[in-house]
């Protein structure tokens, strides 16, 4: 009788235990190559990351109507996106030091009920300043969600295709962001404004669901944190300044800020401009958002594939050009062209998404495991809070040059982001453990 093979250790990673590497050819082959656990991360990743959109659209979609309600002029309906990214960067920087302190799972979790509480909490605001509290508390959990999410699937990615993976986390964002526009147009559609808004933000609710699914079935990169378990620093906000980490964090802060000073001002002001300079209906206003997401989805994935092949910085560089030029070609189409405008927004969306895919994968590269979630946290939120200033300019700017001429200021967040790039380290094939 022969003797039975020795137990193996069960794998907790992408790779099997007898080292036989996955099979990561072909498509999905990315996908494969996450393992088991790798893959119930993702999911749980990218549902939050979705939900987290539909949660953060909710607003953009109901301005007019919101503004309509209360009797907001253009700059304190801009405010509302504005205090929303800007406490998004105490959330997220908070977000990263509980990842790298009780785990990206935990983290997770926590991000994604507090910004389903508090979008519920804005359908209930009696007026202007309770709904902008309760937008600010809501921007706590959006600020945390992506950072965390990010990385706990970019740790369990492997190098040659964790830009791609990465990308398909950040393809989500389009996918809430359809959601909300279907369950926009359709409450919109048969409820009075006065109300349609709230019921918008309550059903934001629905995050709630994927917690059950996350706590039972997400676990941490055991690799990876266990190396974070060992270290003294993990996560600590000092040791993203020290003289090692200090030029990294200021640049990608800096190279954060453009990018979503651009995206920001075209997410937010977009739907309103339809609207108001273009004179679309509801169900208009929901078809031409239609072409610029599926062009946003689009450029997810290929911007994903293309950090991988191009490297992190030459495809940022790419899709910052090509985004500024679409800005300028979408805000001067002539009026009576709306047909162009619909054609336009499919370019428009694939751009300003694409140079979105490299981010996940770019800021897990740049710093070590003990203060990775504090290191990307901090530079993806402070980001996003400098960058919140460009849609509250838009909306200043808008009473004198119109939405359509205003939106070109987010033009100037791209060229930003491209002179950030100078004082970044490429970081393509980087192991993160």
């Amino acid at each position: 009788m022969s003797t039975p093979p020795p137990p193996q250790a069960v794998s907790t990673d992408a790779r099997p235990v007898d080292g036989e590497p996955p099979d990561d050819n072909g498509a999905f082959g990315w996908l494969r190559a996450l393992g088991p656990r790798g893959r119930r991360a993702f999911a749980g990743a990218f549902g939050g990351y979705a939900l987290d959109s539909y949660d953060y659209f909710t607003l953009p979609l109901s301005m007019v109507a919101i503004a309509a309600y209360f009797g907001l002029d253009s700059g304190q309906t801009g405010l509302l996106t504005t205090v929303t990214l800007v406490v998004s960067a105490i959330g997220g920087a908070v977000a990263g030091v509980v990842a790298d302190r009780i785990g990206r799972v935990k983290a997770l979790m926590i991000t994604v009920i507090t910004y389903a509480v508090f979008t519920v909490a804005c359908g209930f605001a009696p007026n202007y300043e309770t709904l902008l509290v309760f937008r600010a508390l809501q921007g706590l959990g959006f600020g945390g969600e992506w950072a965390v999410g990010a990385i706990l699937v970019a740790e369990y990615a492997t190098a040659k295709n964790r830009g791609r993976t990465l990308g398909g986390i950040q393809s989500a964002w389009a996918v809430g962001w359809a959601l909300a526009v279907i369950v926009y147009t359709v409450v919109f559609q048969f409820l009075d404004e006065d109300i349609a808004w709230r019921v918008l933000f309550w059903t934001g609710a629905l995050p709630a669901l994927l917690v059950v699914y996350v706590r039972r079935n997400v676990h941490d990169a055991p690799e990876a944190a266990e190396v974070r378990k060992k270290s003294a620093d993990k996560g600590s906000f000092t040791a993203i300044f020290k003289p090692g980490l200090l030029r990294i964090t200021l640049f990608a802060v800096l190279l954060s800020t453009g990018v979503q000073g651009g995206y920001y001002t075209l997410a937010t002001w977009v739907p309103t401009y339809l609207k108001t300079e273009r004179g679309l209906t509801v169900v208009g206003t929901g078809g031409y958002l239609t072409f610029l997401i599926s062009g946003a989805f689009i450029g997810y994935l290929a911007g994903g594939y293309l950090t991988d092949v191009l490297g992190r910085k030459r495809n940022i560089t790419l899709f910052a050009f090509l985004s500024a030029a679409s800005i300028l070609a979408y805000t001067n189409i002539p009026d009576g062209a709306n047909g162009l405008l619909l054609v336009l927004g499919f370019p428009l969306g694939f751009c300003m998404s694409a140079i979105f895919s490299g981010f996940g994968s770019f800021l897990s590269e740049l710093y070590p495991a003990a203060v990775r979630g504090t290191g990307q946290g901090f530079t993806y939120n402070t980001g996003r809070a400098v960058g919140a200033v460009f849609p509250t300019m838009v909306g200043f700017l808008a009473d004198s040059w119109g939405v359509g001429g205003a939106l070109i200021f987010g033009a100037v967040g791209y060229a930003i982001a491209v002179l950030a790039l100078f004082g970044l380290p490429e970081t393509r094939g980087k192991e993160l453990v």
